[in-house]
């Protein structure tokens, strides 16, 4: 499953201006940027995935282009997808990845497993 470069590119290009330290990883079919070790932001196909805040997980839904991500066959809170549609315009995609940036110091980090 390929991920959209474009859209890389320009989340990388987002994160870089913000001087925001990020490791982009290829994982789940597609592409996570991760920061303070935690998923912050990803692609998948053609859509960004953005963990948010749960307080404004419903209100999030009612935006242009957000979606539930469903990525196991069930919603998971605080994860969304964004069509392209919501984030054509660079102020778009930047509103969802100020989202999840601020939302990422409350965070949780996963947990490393010890071999």
């Amino acid at each position: 499953m390929a991920y959209n470069e474009f859209l890389a590119d320009r989340i990388r290009q987002a994160l870089n201006q913000k001087k925001i330290q990020f490791i982009d990883k290829k994982m789940m079919g597609g592409l996570c940027y991760m920061i303070d070790d935690k998923m912050c932001l990803g692609i998948v196909q053609d859509q960004l995935m953005a963990r948010i805040d749960p307080e404004i997980y419903e209100q999030s839904l009612s935006l242009k282009g957000c979606l539930e991500m469903d990525f196991t066959g069930r919603a998971m809170k605080g994860f969304v997808y964004i069509s392209p549609e919501g984030i054509d315009l660079d102020t778009d995609l930047d509103y969802w990845i100020n989202l999840a940036l601020e939302f990422n110091p409350k965070a949780k980090s996963s947990k490393k497993k010890i071999a």
